[in-house]
């Protein structure tokens, strides 16, 4: 059984009294979890209160209070591929994962993620990722190795001071002559609550996609997100008819089936550039991973 060092959190809500005991709180808002797995966790010092003392059967519910456990999985799934570190000093470590490996521990996934992995490979229990990538997508992820600096390297992302570039593969038909595109619009969480769509309203995502060549009855395209959105480039390069090869998501979700380690999603996170806040230099990371092309 694979055991979470990342503590999980839940708060206790606002509820007419009696209160229920915390137990009987944490069973009903997690109906998948059995009363005897949270006896047990309780048992184990597993469930703590906000000040971090063991919760036991006789703490009393508490609203506006928060619980941290430590999730459980058993029979975590292995994920059979290797990051690689591409940079790494006192402040920042770049990283290139693999697709199907999530960046941070969640789901079903908790050993099985790209923090937890090069937290035990380096030692460095202080790195938290500056952004994500998603689980299916493979490429370049960066990292804050120390807090003191961590804000200065955050405002990159937050003023749009970082550049990003994707690689991505289509088989789907492009338009004879057109070559470049702008997608602005406006994404907001669908349903089901891990998807995007798109509304009317001021654009809150912008992309730019170009065409880089053609062969095979497929299409390589470089994608540049102007914003950071959930899922954009996925959306945007949907929304044009060039569905990128083995997404499961869009236009369409696909029913949930095991991960099939020979159709990863054609979507890379190949290259970011920025200038370092602390020693002014430019640097420039590229991934060397290969779609299937």
């Amino acid at each position: 059984m694979g055991i979470s060092p990342y503590r999980a959190t839940v708060t206790m809500p606002r509820m007419e009294q009696p209160y229920p005991s915390v137990l009987d709180f944490l069973v009903g808002r997690f109906p998948k979890v059995s009363r005897s797995c949270w006896e047990r966790r309780i048992a184990q010092g597993k469930v703590l209160g906000e000040d971090g003392t063991p919760i036991t059967s006789a703490s009393s519910y508490a609203p506006q209070k928060r619980i941290f456990y430590f999730r459980e999985i058993e029979n975590e799934k292995v994920i059979p591929f290797a990051e690689e570190i591409l940079f790494q000093n006192d402040e920042l470590l770049v990283a290139c994962k693999p697709h199907f490996l999530p960046v941070t521990p969640g789901g079903e996934y908790l050993s099985q993620s790209l923090l937890h992995r090069l937290r035990e490979s380096t030692g460095i229990h202080d790195l938290v990722p500056l952004h994500r990538i998603d689980r299916e997508t493979a490429g370049i992820v960066l990292f804050s190795a120390n807090p003191k600096t961590r804000g200065r390297y955050g405002e990159l992302f937050r003023e749009g001071s970082i550049e990003k570039s994707y690689e991505a593969i289509s088989a789907a038909p492009v338009e004879p002559g057109q070559a470049e595109w702008l997608v602005e619009n406006r994404l907001v969480h669908g349903e089901p609550w891990f998807t995007m769509r798109t509304e009317q309203g001021p654009p809150n995502a912008r992309s730019l996609i170009r065409l880089v060549e053609q062969r095979d009855g497929a299409a390589r395209f470089q994608l540049t997100p102007v914003t950071g959105k959930t899922h954009q480039l996925r959306v945007h390069m949907s929304g044009l008819g060039l569905q990128i090869l083995h997404d499961r998501l869009y236009p369409q979700l696909q029913p949930q089936q095991p991960d099939d380690f020979d159709r990863p999603l054609q979507l890379l996170a190949r290259r970011v550039r920025f200038r370092d806040p602390l020693s002014g230099r430019l640097l420039e990371f590229e991934s060397a991973r290969r779609l299937l092309w």
